[in-house]
């Protein structure tokens, strides 16, 4: 699915986070804000990926993952569940030559097999082409759920010790690391939800084990690069511990 592998950061990166990942909520708010249909809330929303992708890539970030489709989200009516099929193919069509240009690389999350024909061709015609891209990686997260990740990384080492090739007292965090969607990608430093809702919502549930943690009450298509700016400074200023203890504290 990748091409990167993770790897620790030296000191002199620390302060800029690597990873940023952003649940981008509120676009249907924000289209009844405006009085106009749900749908033109999400066109709205993928401009602004547009814009925050351009600014994490300016800033030097290496990975943007974006929970763009949940695995819950086919439970919406069927007409929006239309369009928002829709919209890779549209935004990759009109993106897709800029991301070739600012070196950024498009990946995914989620099990792809479930989209209709059109979104899947639009989104790997946009991997294909900037798979060797060393810049920005640019992750969508597509019917994606961090429950039905989990589900599968369990069943394939379940399935590993039914047949004598692991011993269950052999699984460790790293091991199920390894067999998650994202085995190639750093965990987040830094998860951001916006709309003002206060919630994982089934993303990256093991890997946001230890990421900062960021609300606001923007609506994502409000959600601007001088607040994401604001967000990645106090991040800066945050103390990571990891359950242990600073140097002051000791």
């Amino acid at each position: 699915m990748f091409g990167w592998k993770k790897q620790k950061r030296t000191d002199s990166e620390k302060e800029l986070p690597a990873h940023i990942a952003i649940i981008m909520d509120g676009n249907g708010r924000y289209a009844k804000q405006k009085n106009k249909p749900r749908v033109n809330g999400h066109y709205e929303g993928m401009q602004n990926v547009k814009s925050i992708t351009r600014h994490a890539s300016d800033l030097g970030i290496k990975y943007l993952t974006l929970y763009a489709f949940s695995t819950e989200n086919w439970s919406r009516p069927k007409s929006e569940v239309n369009y928002l099929m829709k919209l890779p193919g549209d935004f990759l069509g009109t993106f897709l030559p800029e991301l070739i240009e600012k070196n950024v690389k498009v990946g995914t999350i989620g099990n792809l097999d479930a989209l209709p024909i059109h979104t899947k061709k639009a989104v790997q015609q946009a991997i294909d082409k900037t798979s060797h891209n060393t810049g920005l990686n640019l992750i969508f997260a597509l019917n994606y759920g961090g429950r039905d990740e989990l589900i599968q990384a369990f069943r394939t080492m379940a399935n590993e010790v039914s047949s004598g090739a692991l011993d269950p007292e052999d699984i460790t965090a790293e091991m199920v690391d390894q067999n998650l969607m994202t085995c190639t990608i750093p965990d987040p430093e830094m998860l951001i939800r916006t709309s003002g809702e206060y919630r994982l919502s089934n993303f990256l549930l093991w890997q946001s084990s230890y990421s900062e943690l960021f609300f606001t009450e923007t609506l994502w298509p409000e959600f601007s690069t001088e607040e994401l700016d604001q967000m990645i400074s106090q991040y800066r200023k945050r103390e990571r511990r990891f359950g242990g203890l600073t140097k002051e504290e000791e």
